[in-house]
């Protein structure tokens, strides 16, 4: 596949319905508390979602591509099913997470109808995870839906809902630039609702790394860091800056538009849970390839609905599971420290491959 589908498939695997609806609830509360003080709520927001989080995915994908074949610390049983306990649980989350919020976003939802969507969601990603050409078109699709959404809302903020026109965002721009020299305010806790931030992207970054790794064979590791960590924040900070003029202007968002936000947000659930299931499906050996449709379908679908009802209904949280994810990183840290000599001598025996040059952004 094209350079393109590898970052539809990260952009919409790494984020779920949170990018599109969160924001617009985040930026009151970054606006008011003095522990975001240190820099504007754009630029705070960004912060949640930037670079520094796709750094962690890239460096996840980085060990799964070059350090794991070498040292298979996730083939040890133990290492191997805490590990894949841990990425049903984050997609269990991913569902549960779009259930709760599911009120903030349409305001008077009964719980039947939550219930039904989550069912929905869940069903559907279960058959995508099971369709890898499925997979991509979805990817793809929902990337474009994204674009279309962004494009909408800034025609509307800028020229419908008042007279800002684009030196708006032009002007959010420059205040989402703040990040930067910010970003390490962004490295340890701020405050518990960053913790809970930091926790939920320690949980995904292991597996998105190696549900990327996946993919990526055949592309340079550069051109890897590039597609990783810069492609996605430009789409990022775009649709950050757009909403943010919602926030600025105090414009209320007319249902339709809040509908089409919800659209566009679902079908980033679903890309999310898709790959997290394929993921440890495979990893586990309860792919469908060995199961067939008529065990798969219904063994993973019970598994997601019994982990989102354990969220709802008991005190399970997914700061654990972040807790477990660290505890993982801490384990492979110390393998590569008592192997480094080998580990340095096995990436330098590995040549980086040479893509050919009529196709140069295609990966395998």
């Amino acid at each position: 596949m094209t350079t393109f589908v590898l970052v539809a498939l990260l952009f919409t695997a790494g984020l779920d319905m949170g990018l599109v609806m969160l924001p617009l609830t985040e930026f009151p509360i970054y606006a008011d508390d003095p522990a975001y003080d240190f820099s504007n709520p754009l630029a705070v927001e960004f912060g949640m979602w930037g670079p520094l989080v796709w750094l962690m995915y890239f460096l996840s994908t980085f060990y799964f591509v070059k350090l794991e074949p070498k040292l298979q610390v996730f083939e040890i049983p133990l290492v191997k099913w805490v590990y894949n306990l841990t990425v049903i649980a984050t997609a269990a989350f991913t569902c549960y997470l779009f259930m709760s919020a599911l009120p903030s976003y349409v305001p008077g939802i009964p719980d039947w109808t939550r219930w039904v969507l989550t069912v929905a969601v869940i069903g559907s990603a279960v058959y995508s995870s099971s369709n890898v050409n499925f997979m991509k078109w979805l990817a793809v699709t929902s990337t474009w839906m994204f674009v279309g959404l962004t494009l909408v809302m800034l025609i509307a903020a800028a020229y419908v809902f008042s007279g800002a026109g684009l030196s708006a965002l032009f002007a959010n721009v420059l205040s989402l630039l703040d990040y930067f020299p910010n970003i390490l305010h962004f490295t340890t806790p701020i405050t518990e609702y960053h913790e809970f931030y930091l926790f939920w992207w320690f949980a995904w970054s292991i597996m998105i790394g190696q549900f990327v790794a996946t993919f990526v064979t055949g592309l340079h590791a550069w051109r890897l860091a590039g597609a990783m960590i810069f492609l996605p924040a430009i789409p990022l900070g775009i649709w950050f800056c757009v909403i943010y003029i919602y926030f600025q202007r105090d414009i209320t968002i007319p249902t339709w538009l809040n509908m089409a936000m919800v659209a566009v947000g679902i079908v980033f659930v679903v890309n999310s849970l898709d790959s997290l299931m394929r993921l440890y499906s495979s990893n586990l050996a309860i792919d469908i390839e060995r199961l067939g449709r008529k065990v798969y379908f219904p063994l993973h679908f019970t598994i997601q609905i019994a982990l989102v009802m354990a969220y709802q209904f008991t005190p399970f949280r997914i700061e654990w599971v972040g807790v477990i994810v660290i505890l993982l990183y801490g384990a492979v840290y110390v393998v590569i420290y008592r192997q480094k000599h080998a580990i340095g001598s096995h990436v330098r025996a590995v040549p980086e491959p040479a893509l050919p040059e009529e196709e140069p952004g295609r990966v395998n």
